[in-house]
């Protein structure tokens, strides 16, 4: 008898043998199935400064969170061949970076939207400073902080930080941001370029369309807001923020993370 006919019925009752469920394990038990959810990485070199979408996320729409962002289109659980969801949400929701035409309706119709914002402004070298606590960013705090010439990207970190205020169920109007006279003392006399805060706003409430002006006017000023600075050091990093590229929007939710 041919060898390799001698061979193949030899191992076929072994084969056989083994239970079908076995045949091809799965690499993972069900006890090994928990996905991991960082906020710092590489042992402390890599921090995501950004807050994570739930549906308690705020977008400044109404004074509560966004509430149900993703629908289950497709489902394997259902008979699909696979999982396929649909996400629908304010363009300013949680972290997230303003255009031009947020503000300036001539600037939303010509289309300063998302997708012409300068990648270069929203990657590169940032300092995260303290703004004191029991005040809003004036020229007077701007003043005081003293942030050298040829900076050009700044993140404030505020006592929105310490009242963990993007936490929090409902929009707080006592938010900390920049007042009008904060805003032109940073355009008239620092090169900062890129503007990132911890709160869904950088104006302050009391200033929210003039000091948005003063920032936006220019279209060189790029603002982030909504970030999230907890358990970060002051000090100076590599910024890395990157939006959709949704044309025609004048918001987007944003990655941002912060590299030593």
């Amino acid at each position: 008898m041919n060898p390799k006919l001698i061979f193949i019925l030899l191992i076929i009752p072994y084969v056989s043998s083994f239970p079908q469920e076995n045949a091809y394990p799965s690499p993972y038990s069900e006890e090994e199935l928990i996905p991991p959810r960082r906020e710092v990485y590489g042992s402390g070199r890599i921090y995501d400064i950004t807050h994570r979408v739930t549906s308690g996320t705020l977008s400044g729409v109404s004074d509560e969170g966004i509430g149900e962002y993703l629908t289950l289109f497709q489902s394997m659980k259902n008979g699909s061949d696979y999982n396929f969801s649909i996400i629908k949400l304010p363009a300013h929701s949680g972290t997230h970076v303003d255009a031009p035409g947020h503000f300036y309706e001539n600037y939303y119709q010509a289309g300063f939207d998302i997708d012409s914002l300068d990648l270069e402004v929203l990657n590169g070298p940032a300092l995260l400073v303290d703004v004191p606590r029991d005040k809003n960013i004036t020229a007077e705090v701007m003043e005081a902080l003293k942030i050298p010439k040829g900076v050009m990207r700044v993140l404030f970190r505020t006592l929105n930080t310490d009242r963990r205020l993007m936490s929090q169920t409902r929009f707080d109007t006592s938010y900390v941001g920049f007042m009008k006279d904060g805003a032109q003392w940073l355009k008239d006399n620092t090169d900062i370029k890129l503007v990132g805060i911890d709160y869904l706003s950088v104006a302050a409430y009391d200033d929210l369309i003039p000091a948005h002006l003063v920032f936006l006017k220019s279209r060189e000023i790029i603002l982030v807001e909504g970030l999230k600075l907890e358990d970060v050091e002051a000090g100076l990093y590599n910024v890395h923020c990157l939006p959709l590229r949704l044309l025609g929007a004048e918001g987007s939710p944003i990655r941002c993370i912060l590299i030593k």
